[in-house]
This record gives C-alpha cells, structure tokens and sequence, in this order.
C-alpha cells in the first residue's frame, strides 16, 4: 500500500527535515511540500492525497484553522513546536500530534498509525451504483453484505460487529470507517459503540433502542435529536 503525502510547512529546515524522514519510508510518496495553507489547499484538491503533514503556526491561517476548512480531509498529522494545541488536534480527528524536534522514530511511529487506518478504510468496498450492498472483509475473504439486512453495527475498539438477522459478522476496521461509508439516509450513529438501521427500530425505552435481537443503548446528549430522526 503506497501512501500519497503533502508536507505543509513554512519553516525551510522543518520543510527539508520532513523531506528527509520521508524518504526514509519506502510506502510514502511525497506529492508536494508546501510553504502556506493556501499552496497546499491547491496542490490538496488537485491530488487528493491519502495523508498531510501539517505545521499549526503559518502566516495568514493557521494549520487548526485549514483543516476546519477542508470538507473532506485526508488524514493528518500535526507538526508543532506548541504542544498546548493537542487536544483541539484530537477533536479533529487527527492520527497524531507531532511536537518538534521529533526524533525519526516518533516520526515512524505517527506514519504507522496513518498507515493502519488506511488499511483499515481498504477493509470495506463500497458500491455505490446501485448502492445496496457493500462487501466486508471477514477473516480473509471480502463477503457481500446486503444494507437491507444490516440490523446494526457495535464497535469494539479497531473491530466491528455487524448484525444481520442470520449472521453476525466481525470485520477489522474502526467504527468510524464504517459511518463514512454507510448511507446516512438509512443508518445513524446513536452512540460512541454503535451504528443502527433506522428502519429496523421496533421501539425505544428510556435511553434504549429495541432492534430486535439487541438492547441498543443512545446518546442522552442527543436524546430529543435521536428521537426526532426516528420517529420524523
């Protein structure tokens, strides 16, 4: 699996040093490395690249600010000299934080964790003309899975578990790859853990969704936006 990465830095030697590392790793392919956000918005939606190294303090917009602004990311990875900006890094969904100077093995280490959730991404094909099925890897075949049938899906921490009225089927991949690529007209995320077909909701309970064949519990947080989704 071959990785394709934009650097964007402005500092010239953090630039070159991230140059450096990369052609260390023989599954990154370097599409770019750009000075500002602004080069790096053009060379991003030109290429589509699978990962960006993103510096946080630039001139005009800062690297936080760019990638509220992206509507479809690709994973990144933040670089900085400033380590009080991880935990707003975090709630936006980046694969790690990168606080300078980073030795080459902290370096290899964020590389991997991008590496592992793009494989995991490659663990499900999505049809979308017509859109009625996806197909899951399942030990080390890929099955095919109608969404009709698809009851429900529980994530447990890289795996999931996707319930269909005869089978349970257990995939490695995250929770969150699995939202991406389930339609939002027909599943909604209610919980941390779970995914549900909205059509397959025989009823609710206090702070519970009956499906049938499992107690499935909701977000208290988003209770009345649940409620509303399903029953509207």
């Amino acid at each position: 699996m071959r990785i394709r990465t934009v650097i964007v830095e402005d500092e010239p030697l953090a630039r070159e040093g991230l140059k450096s590392y990369i052609r260390e790793i023989e599954v990154l392919d370097l599409l770019g490395a750009c000075e500002n956000a602004l080069e790096a918005n053009t060379v991003i939606a030109n290429e589509k690249p699978d990962l960006i190294f993103l510096d946080i303090q630039m001139p005009k917009i800062t690297g936080i600010e760019f990638l509220k602004s992206l509507t479809n990311p690709p994973l990144v990875i933040l670089t900085t000299a400033y380590p009080n900006y991880a935990l707003e890094g975090y709630e936006l969904d980046v694969v790690d934080y990168l606080v300078k100077p980073y030795p080459f093995d902290r370096f290899l280490k964020a590389v991997n964790k991008a590496r592992e959730k793009l494989a995991h991404k490659q663990q499900i094909l999505v049809i979308k003309e017509p859109r009625d099925f996806i197909y899951v890897k399942v030990d080390n075949a890929l099955k095919r899975v109608n969404l009709e049938d698809i009851l429900l899906v529980e994530g447990m921490e890289n795996y999931v578990k996707i319930y269909t009225p005869s089978e349970k089927l257990i995939s490695l991949m995250t929770l969150k790859s699995m939202e991406e690529f389930l339609p939002n007209e027909n599943f909604l995320r209610v919980h941390k853990t779970y995914i549900i077909a909205k059509n397959k909701v025989l009823g609710i309970m206090g702070n519970e969704l009956d499906m049938g064949i499992k107690k499935v519990p909701f977000s208290r947080n988003r209770r009345n936006e649940i409620i509303r989704i399903l029953t509207g």
